[in-house]
């Protein structure tokens, strides 16, 4: 295993990026799927290590991958006090060694300022975005910016975006149609707003309307393609809302009782899965072909055991994988919600689970790799420790797969 600190190296070119990056949040589909890929069943701290990456200070954005490079952000405190200010910074990482390529200061931010955040989070937990030659980087309510993928060079930043956060940043942005979409869900704001990827000005801004209790959340929007048409999809405190990704029009929603929604959802055979979050969450199936508002009629099914509050769904054919906080993991049928099995993982679970060479990856908090494979019953392909805290999702690439703990990004990958 090679050790690579935290060092800067020779700029070089970026390669073209490949069929097999990883370049958003749950990958190329945004769902967690990387069906070509091959990643290990096994690992540990000295088992199909390639390398580790030591990165500075905190930051729970998951590793994106794209033209052999990994990215991440990460906030870096100026000094030892409770309330320091902070170095909000992306980072890239070559994919092949684990040399640091950059490592750039985009924000920074103020400690006296700055909202407390939840003990689960970070001050750089949204996860970037890459698009050729482009890295879109999110830090929520401290600043949305463009870099030059070559060198992390900012092409464009903006900060007037504020809004009041509940527990920090979160939700992560998408790329669909020219524009950075993200949601915007703090007290005083609750909206889906769009950037011009040209140049950071705001294309649009569509409010919730919802007025929920709690107004709180952290979810990312997924692009979704309904008759033809792409829509934006975005979960806030008690409302879903689908939107026109040009100009930002709603075109249908449905009401529910959750706040503080963390999970990205998921798409397929035309309908929506999504949890509800907070408190006591519930898992949804809402069919995406409606107009206006169609709680009363396009709600397919509804879920509560094993419904999560942080890990992302996951839809691999006919089966829905969810797991819970506290370990529940349980396969649903994704036509009609009827539980098919369950399994007590134990742990706690806060990373999205990835589906990769036929197999489905979870991740645990406190740094157990799950691997089962997909069916009618649970069974169990191995368990990995890395004995480091864990909290953001995997990245795949190839046959390599990329975990981010607290102290490190790895590179997992080899046979046994």
């Amino acid at each position: 295993m090679a050790l690579r600190l935290f060092a800067l190296v020779a700029l070089v070119a970026v390669p073209a990026a490949g069929l097999a990056d990883w370049p958003q949040f749950r990958g190329p589909t945004a769902q967690g799927h990387a069906d070509k890929a091959d990643p290990p069943v096994t690992w540990g701290p000295k088992k199909n290590v390639r390398w580790r990456t030591e990165v500075a200070g905190t930051g729970w954005s998951s590793p994106v991958v794209a033209g052999g490079r990994v990215y991440v952000t990460h906030a870096v405190p100026r000094a030892e006090a409770p309330a320091a200010d902070q170095s909000l910074r992306a980072v890239c990482i070559d994919a092949a060694t684990g040399a640091v390529v950059w490592d750039v200061e985009v924000f920074q931010q103020d400690g006296k300022d700055a909202p407390k955040i939840h003990g689960k989070n970070s001050h750089a937990s949204p996860t970037a975005v890459v698009d050729g030659d482009r890295v879109y980087v999110h830090f929520g309510h401290m600043g949305t910016a463009c870099l030059n993928a070559r060198d992390g060079a900012v092409i464009w930043g903006t900060r007037e975006l504020r809004y009041a956060p509940v527990h920090g940043n979160g939700g992560s942005p998408v790329l669909t149609h020219g524009k950075l979409v993200f949601s915007i869900d703090g007290t005083d704001k609750q909206q889906v707003v769009a950037l011009d990827t040209a140049n950071g000005k705001v294309a649009w801004a569509t409010l919730r309307e919802a007025k929920p209790g709690k107004p709180f959340s952290f979810c990312t929007p997924l692009v979704v393609p309904v008759k033809g048409k792409d829509q934006v999809v975005s979960v806030g405190s008690d409302v879903v809302m689908g939107l026109e990704p040009d100009t930002g029009k709603e075109v249908w929603r449905v009401k529910f009782s959750g706040y503080s929604v963390v999970p990205r959802p998921v798409h397929g055979n035309g309908m929506l899965y999504f949890s509800t979050g907070y408190d006591s969450p519930v898992l949804y199936a809402v069919k995406t072909d409606g107009v206006g508002d169609v709680t009363a009629t396009h709600v397919a099914w509804k879920a509560k055991k094993g419904a999560p509050r942080n890990a992302s769904p996951l839809l691999v054919g006919d089966a829905l994988y969810c797991v819970s906080d506290s370990g529940l993991l349980t396969c649903y049928d994704a036509g009609t919600g009827a539980e098919r099995w369950n399994e007590n993982l134990g742990g706690a679970y806060s990373a999205s689970p990835v589906y990769a060479g036929g197999r489905v990856y979870l991740l645990s908090e406190d740094g157990t790799g799950t691997v089962f494979k997909p069916g009618a019953e649970y069974e169990e392909l191995a368990k990995n420790r890395l004995d480091e805290k864990a909290l953001a999702s995997y990245a795949v690439d190839g046959n390599a797969l990329f975990v981010r703990t607290a102290k490190a990004v790895y590179r997992v990958e080899g046979r046994d």
